[in-house]
């Protein structure tokens, strides 16, 4: 039976939500097809941002759900019994814009099952993107998911039309890797991400004539590994992002808790990790991007080298180093207060920038719209000091959320 380009593209835009590299969340709770009105959507739009902090949507689907390789973790696999379809790129490409003109998206978000070869399914992504600029004179947002082993001149050609490349390293270590995806080599990826780095940051150098040569994936490069599916802890998790971040200078690395898939192997586990884990990584990869962190201390209290799922990161690494606090509000540091909990970036510089003209405080945070209640602990200023309240043994337990009822009905 031959499927109507609605019903692919119901198949390919749900088998492309478990691609979380576009940092995006689909919803179908608003379905045109179960509510039609004004502003129900269709299939495959989900939300994304930009490099420089806009939230947009795009349309992210896959090429095809077929697949050459067996990656254990994947509902794509060769092995699944899913159903199995595809578009061609003049479809990809009608949808496109189709969709751009009402209004639907600003954005293509383009994976892709690997068919026949690396190079050839490669080259059916790189002439959507191509014929998308080329042709039609698309100026919208495309982020494109490349194939390692795919020749390097696709993934050069890639660049020059895609806003984001993205290599998903799969698994956060090559054992896992190994294991799960044995046709997949750790090697061949860290490779195209190096060559990938190269080229971005040669297209970021002015050429001898002062001028900018062509572009080459402004948004920069991405990646995507998968949690739960092995043993690897979370310290283990974080050093490899640490690696991935300092060695090809990634935009972002998104981690994707493990979902069982039908008729899955035998090595997977028969239950996903807690969403909340996902959530804590993200969180100490903030503290690492943006707070100054490094990897190995978030989780270096755990012996068991996991994230506490209670409390913040950022927090718990506080609580386990209270002989560092309290700091005092007025002479502290930009590197330590922003090892307070409660105070981020923003927050740090209103306070350097404030008492610059007067001694701050404790209740000047509020005018400065900064919470107090996790910072109280760890901080000193005219006026407050913590004094036993920093050195309770039951300070942990203040700050863990409240039980909750659950609904009987």
């Amino acid at each position: 039976m031959k499927r109507t380009l609605k019903d692919r593209l119901a198949i390919l835009s749900d088998a492309a939500k478990y691609d979380a590299s576009c940092a995006s969340s689909g919803s179908n709770k608003r379905d045109s097809k179960s509510l039609p009105g004004l502003g129900s959507t269709s299939n495959g739009i989900c939300h994304a941002y930009t490099p420089d902090g806009r939230c947009i949507s795009l349309l992210k689907i896959l090429l095809t759900n077929f697949c050459i390789y067996d990656c254990a973790y994947c509902i794509n696999r060769s092995s699944s019994g899913i159903e199995r379809t595809r578009f061609s790129v003049e479809e990809i490409i009608w949808l496109t814009l189709e969709f751009y003109r009402r209004n639907y998206i600003e954005g293509l978000f383009l994976s892709s099952g690997i068919i026949r070869s690396s190079d050839y399914t490669m080259e059916e992504m790189v002439r959507v993107a191509r014929d998308l600029r080329q042709k039609h004179h698309f100026r919208g947002y495309i982020h494109l998911k490349t194939i390692p082993d795919a020749s390097p001149h696709l993934l050069e050609e890639a660049g020059l039309y895609a806003d984001r490349l993205s290599i998903n390293v799969e698994m956060p270590t090559e054992k896992g890797l190994t294991q799960y995806a044995p046709q997949k080599h750790a090697p061949d990826i860290r490779r195209a991400m190096g060559d990938m780095r190269l080229k971005i940051d040669a297209a970021r150098e002015p050429t001898h004539t002062g001028r900018r040569s062509s572009k080459f994936a402004p948004g920069g490069q991405s990646t995507q590994m998968i949690v739960g599916a092995d043993a690897t802890t979370d310290q283990d998790i974080l050093a490899s992002s640490a690696s991935l971040y300092t060695g090809y200078r990634l935009k972002r690395v998104y981690y994707s808790a493990f979902s069982p898939i039908p008729d899955a192997s035998a090595l997977l586990p028969v239950r996903s990790p807690p969403l909340l884990r996902e959530h804590r990584l993200y969180q100490a990869d903030w503290l690492f991007r943006f707070y100054g962190f490094e990897f190995q201390e978030i989780t270096a209290a755990r012996p068991d080298g996991m994230l506490d799922l209670e409390l913040d990161p950022k927090l718990s690494w506080a609580l386990a180093n209270r002989a560092l606090f309290p700091l005092d509000l007025n002479s502290a540091s930009r590197e330590m207060l922003l090892r307070v909990p409660g105070l981020g970036p923003r927050g740090v510089q209103a306070i350097l920038s404030a008492r610059r003209h007067r001694r701050l405080r404790l209740e000047d945070l509020a005018n400065l719209n900064i919470s107090i209640r996790k910072a109280r602990p760890f901080l000193h200023a005219p006026g407050w000091t913590p004094g036993k309240l920093a050195e309770r043994a039951d300070l942990r337990s203040l700050f863990l959320p409240k039980p909750q009822q659950l609904n009987l009905i």
